[in-house]
Order: structure tokens, then sequence, then C-alpha cells
């Protein structure tokens, strides 16, 4: 929301805050790169539950419990908060260009590989392998005792492997494409459609952090009604066996 509130300033109101003060400059980095992290991170957690919480193993479905969410959730917070420190060491109004950039050559590097791994490779992959486990579980389960109960999980699990492939990453990818071409020299033509590119792909990936935001609690409710359905379902079996 931040960074949202910057881009509308400058854009719809040519006020850029950005490029006339170093704090706002190291503030606004520090707000693109620890939110979108953590948000990512709390996804791919939160797809790894749904894997867990969902599993025919009694074993597995015991690491899926909320006091171990807290722990996880603070760690990763503490984390990736210190992750993002030296922004505000590395980041500076250029005295050439005017504008805010980064003035360490090791730390460009630094971020085509964060680029490339923690926001792009990385989690897309995680979310989509533990988003398809997710799927075989249910399907699994559903199998087992012959019965259809709450096909709505098994639609948003794979809603939100889509969403990530459509948002997160075209919007990696193409990071990673200004970053490799920042030291070409390029006409206003191709400014003027990079810049368009990046409007879209940033609107499509804050769409993706939007999303993740509704998602969760509709989706939980739905894990919790489906595993208390499957459960219940479950304990009658085996009080009818045994009584048999």
């Amino acid at each position: 929301m931040i960074n949202l509130t910057f881009r509308i300033l400058n854009v719809g109101y040519n006020i850029d805050l950005i490029d006339k003060s170093n704090a706002w400059c190291k503030v606004r980095q520090y707000f693109l790169l620890v939110p979108a992290v953590v948000s990512t991170t709390i996804s791919c957690l939160a797809t790894i539950d749904q894997y867990l919480a969902t599993s025919s193993s009694v074993d597995l479905r015991r690491h899926s419990q909320i006091k171990w969410a807290h722990r996880i959730t603070v760690i990763m917070l503490i984390f990736w908060c210190a992750h993002g420190i030296p922004v505000f060491l590395f980041y500076d109004l250029s005295p050439v260009t005017k504008t805010c950039t980064n003035m360490n050559a090791a730390y460009d590097i630094y971020r085509l590989v964060y680029l490339i791994g923690i926001i792009c490779i990385i989690p897309v992959s995680i979310m989509i392998l533990f988003g398809c486990l997710t799927y075989r579980n249910v399907q699994q389960r559903l199998k087992c005792i012959e019965l259809h109960i709450d096909q709505q999980i098994i639609k948003m699990t794979l809603i939100h492997v889509i969403l990530v492939i459509v948002s997160l990453l075209p919007y990696g990818i193409f990071n990673i494409y200004i970053l490799i071409t920042s030291s070409v020299v390029k006409d206003v033509d191709r400014q003027v459609k990079e810049y368009l590119a990046t409007s879209i792909l940033s609107m499509m990936a804050y769409m993706y952090y939007v999303v993740c935001n509704l998602i969760p609690m509709h989706f939980i409710h739905c894990v919790f009604h489906f595993l208390g359905e499957l459960f219940h379902i479950s304990g009658i079996i085996e009080a009818l066996s045994s009584t048999g």
C-alpha cells in the first residue's frame, strides 16, 4: 500500500517524493523489499501448511499447529526485517541523475540473485509443488471414503497456484531483464515500453498480494470444515466397525 501510494502520487499528481529526499528514497526501497518477501514467504508457508493439514499421515498433520505457526512467523519477520537493512546503507540519491538508486555494485549482483531466487523461482516452485500435493491429498482422502466433501478447497488450491504463475513469475522475469539491461543505452520508445510493462506487471504483482490477503482466512475455514467433516465421518465408520 505504501509503494502504491508513492506510485499514485508520482504518476497521477506528478509529485515525486522519492527523488527529493534521501530518507524517502531509503524508506521506499525498504518497503519495496521487506513486505514483498514477507508476504511471499507467508504464502509459501500457508501452502505447506495446507499440505500438512490435508495429509493422511498423522505425523505430518501434527506439524500443522498454531504454536508452530506463531514461532515460525516471528523468526521469519525478524530475519526478513534484518535482511532489508542494507537498503539503508546502499541506496541514495544519485548526484548525477538525481534519482533514487543503489550505489553499491556488489549489492546490484545480489539484487539479481534475490529477484531470480527469493522472489521468483523458489516461492513459485514451493507453491506449485505443495499446491499439487495438497490437491492430491484431498483427492485421495475423498476417494478413500467415497465422498465429495467441500470441493471448494481443491478449486482454491488450484487458483492459488495459477495466480502465482500469472502474477509473480512475469514480474520476476521482467525485473531480471531490467537489471541485465540497466547499462544499455535505450531510446525513448524503448523506455516508454519498459515503463508501461513495469506498471502493468507491478499491478499484477499487487493483485497477487491483495488476493492472498483475502484468501487465507476463507481457505483456513474450508480446510477445517473439510477436516471436521472427514474425521467426523471416519469416527462414525470406526465406531460402527468396532460395534460390528
